[in-house]
């Protein structure tokens, strides 16, 4: 599982997740928020969800998270997107 802020007008930014059920097990993205309800804080709770096969990796293994980030800013269309300041 891998998490990550993605750029939004209103709060500024937004909780997108990428998740990688167990070998053999899958989840809903309801089920997913369905699980954080009452245990994590709202705004915590992901607002984009997606179940992936793979994550994309280092060659050490870690987790490369902007090119998640990259990928869903792509994906949804906020590349233009900004946060406003007031």
């Amino acid at each position: 599982m891998a998490v990550v802020g993605l750029p939004d007008l209103k709060p500024g930014e937004v909780v997108a997740a990428w998740i990688r059920p167990k070998t053999g097990e899958s989840i809903s993205a309801e089920e997913i928020r369905e699980y954080c309800q009452g245990k994590i804080a709202h705004f915590k709770i992901p607002h984009y969800i997606r179940i992936v096969d793979t994550l994309p990796l280092t060659v050490t293994g870690k987790i490369q998270k902007f090119r998640i980030r990259e990928a869903e800013m792509e994906w949804r269309g906020l590349g233009s997107q900004t946060a406003t300041t007031a």
